[in-house]
């Protein structure tokens, strides 16, 4: 048992030396730990940087760049104690640190490290500096799989590097497609996270897993349920837009009467103004909070709600309508009364990364959308899959492929995950595309009442729905039993399961009894039991030798009795017995 446990003890050291020396992640050590700078430090927080390959999967590109993450070790008890990791999404990460309250509030109660990941090709992470988004060649490794090794390798060096992080269980957080990354992070890889809170993660807004029309329909409810003739009236503008916009004299009416910026051109028979219209009624009820708020824009209170008021009489000659158009989406552009002028062509998610998005959207994040006219607010808009491909391939060069998130992350078929929390405001368009039943007892789906946009994500606040404060503490929950599992777990691994374990464990245990001023060490211990070991061995041969040589002669003697007291061939007695 002894040679066997010294013989455990030199394999687990040569695994050691192996390991160290010839470099299992000579990548991390290359591209991360030799290279990582810190730009920013203050009481509240750290920006770092951390040297990540701009291609993981292949081998040909061995350009790297510099990837931003943030670190907050206020509250973090080290020893274990647990990193919530933020899976940064389409923009620069200061963005979501600033709107994900929750992490922070929950920080000191669970004596957590926070880390904001950024997302390459947002905000500071960028592969290529200014030619990042210059053509394809550039843009091209901007992807939810690249981003999700990103992380990896980021937790992987966090957790071998920080003093004190490596047996901290990690949990990821995310929003929106943030959600999303977080939800496939914990599937592509389990070992980084011990479990990943998803809000608003439309992870299903993919091919045909659900309604293509089904974040138009929401969009309307919400309207619809936010003020009385709201809806419709959004309906009827449309028609009112299109024939003001075929003629000169109506294009400058709508040019003074919404007060914009650069006048409509007759020519394009008003789907300008419509089409910025149509993106900002898409994006407000998003933004739906029960405070005010800048996330995506400042907004009042109920933001949904306070449009309607401006939208709530029937029967609306054509120009009462614009002229309440006008009032309404001033709510959402003009709320804190500095804009002079509004321009079409600003995107309702000023704040995010649009360009990048763009892209994502036409290479691998497709995801359908159309509307009817008749169930929803909006005008009839079917999805076209060949025009998207067209529009796509002379944007950005590349074709879509409508099928590949469902192809690497599964689609419905996730069942074989775990720790995943899925949570959806039933006000939130996004949520149509969400997990909204429970798929087994570690995929759990939580629909909250009165929630816009990744609501529970947010900091508290006085004015938050009961619905939200009771899914905050169901999460917190889950949470605290992801962490305890994963504690528990680790314990366990410690704990000797084998034959060998107990005996590596023994030996241990024998050199910690020497004492201190003791010159003996692991090397004449094991060869003093070596030897003694042989020793018996040859003891053991020996009595076995000398007990058949005894047996021999003792059988000898029987058959010689025999024969003396009946005499015949040894053929007759075998015929007698």
């Amino acid at each position: 048992m002894v040679f066997q446990s010294a013989v455990i003890l030199l394999v687990i050291v040569l695994a050691e030396t192996s390991f160290s020396s010839n470099g299992v992640r000579p990548f991390l050590r290359r591209h991360s730990i030799s290279k990582r700078t810190r730009v920013v430090t203050d009481d509240n927080f750290q920006t770092l940087y951390i040297r990540q390959p701009v291609d993981h999967f292949a081998f040909a590109n061995q350009d790297t760049f510099l990837q931003r993450y943030i670190v907050i070790d206020k509250h973090w008890g080290g020893n274990g104690n647990p990193i919530f990791f933020y899976a940064g999404n389409e923009g620069d990460i200061f963005l979501f640190l600033n709107n994900t309250g929750l992490m922070f509030d929950w920080a000191s109660e669970f004596k957590a490290k926070l880390v904001f990941a950024e997302h390459r090709y947002y905000g500071k992470s960028m592969p290529y500096g200014a030619d990042s988004y210059k053509d394809l060649k550039h843009v091209g490794y901007l992807s939810a799989e690249q981003a999700l090794a990103d992380f990896a390798l980021l937790i992987d060096f966090i957790k071998s590097n920080v003093s004190g992080a490596k047996n901290s269980p990690v949990v990821a957080f995310g929003g929106s497609y943030g959600g999303m990354l977080a939800a496939w992070f914990r599937m592509k890889y389990p070992h980084s996270i011990v479990g990943a809170l998803a809000s608003s993660a439309p992870i299903l807004q993919f091919g045909d897993l659900v309604p293509c029309d089904s974040y138009s329909r929401i969009v309307t409810d919400d309207f619809r349920n936010s003020g009385p003739n709201c809806a419709d009236n959004i309906r009827k503008s449309w028609k009112v837009l299109t024939k003001m916009g075929e003629t000169a004299e109506g294009c400058k009416l709508l040019t003074q009467t919404f007060g914009l910026c650069k006048p409509l051109d007759p020519g394009g028979k008003g789907q300008e103004v419509k089409g910025w219209l149509v993106n900002t009624w898409s994006m407000l009820p998003m933004v739906d909070y029960p405070y005010a708020a800048s996330f995506l824009e400042p907004l009042p209170a109920w933001p949904v709600k306070a449009v309607c008021t401006h939208l709530a009489k029937p029967d609306l000659t054509d120009l009462e309508l614009i002229r309440a158009l006008r009032d309404a989406v001033d709510v959402y552009y003009n709320y804190t009364g500095t804009a002079s002028c509004f321009n079409t062509s600003q995107e309702a998610v000023a704040s995010l990364g649009d360009l990048g998005w763009d892209f994502q959207a036409c290479s691998e994040m497709v995801m359908p959308s159309c509307s009817n006219g008749v169930t929803d607010m909006f005008e009839a808009s079917p999805w076209d899959f060949d025009d998207f491909r067209a529009d796509c391939q002379a944007r950005w060069g590349v074709t879509p492929r409508p099928n590949w998130i469902q192809e690497q992350f599964g689609g419905r078929n996730i069942t074989a995950a775990s720790n995943i929390i899925f949570s959806n405001g039933k006000l939130d368009p996004w949520s149509g595309g969400g997990v909204q039943q429970s798929l087994s007892k570690t995929l759990v789906a939580i629909m909250i009442e009165d929630s816009a946009h990744h609501l529970d994500l947010r900091s508290s606040n006085p004015d938050d729905p009961q619905s939200v404060i009771r899914a905050r503490a169901l999460e917190k929950q889950i949470v605290k039993n992801w962490i305890a599992n994963s504690r528990s777990g680790i314990e366990k691994s410690r704990k000797p399961n084998s034959e060998a374990d107990c005996a590596f464990e023994k030996l241990i245990i024998i050199n910690s009894q020497l004492p201190d001023n003791s010159n003996h060490s692991v090397g004449p211990v094991v060869a003093v039991s070596w030897q003694q070991n042989i020793l018996v061995f040859l003891i053991l041969c020996t009595v076995f030798l000398i007990v058949m040589v005894l047996v021999g002669l003792r059988s000898h003697q029987r058959r010689h009795s025999k024969n003396q007291f009946f005499p015949g061939s040894e053929k007759d007695n075998i015929s007698l017995i």
